[in-house]
């Protein structure tokens, strides 16, 4: 966060169900290397909870089948994927570009 996290609001849950207990109204969208979808093909709602897994495993198989959407970022064949920290700010400046629009 740096100098940005009081811009942030950020919220801790219990557990992965009062996780998904803030979800009615809202699409839940992940992020993953299994996706068929471009990020930059998604169309981003204001209502979405993008969702990304751990650098090393990724997300489970049960939140891949409760998503509403799954999106990934292309990469070039044969080439490890991005690191978390980037593929996030990669994805939440394509949403916002969206929404701002």
């Amino acid at each position: 966060g740096m100098d940005y996290l009081e811009m942030a609001t950020l919220t801790r849950h219990l557990d992965w169900q009062a996780f998904l207990a803030t979800l009615p109204g809202r699409r839940l969208v992940i992020a993953s290397t299994k996706a068929a979808i471009s990020f930059t093909k998604f169309q981003f709602s204001s209502t979405d909870t993008v969702l990304f897994g751990r650098e090393s495993a990724g997300l489970p198989d049960h939140v891949h089948q409760i998503a509403d959407a799954a999106i990934l970022i292309p990469m070039q064949a044969n080439a490890r994927s991005l690191n978390l920290a980037v593929s996030v700010a990669i994805i939440a400046a394509e949403a916002k570009r969206q929404l701002s629009e």
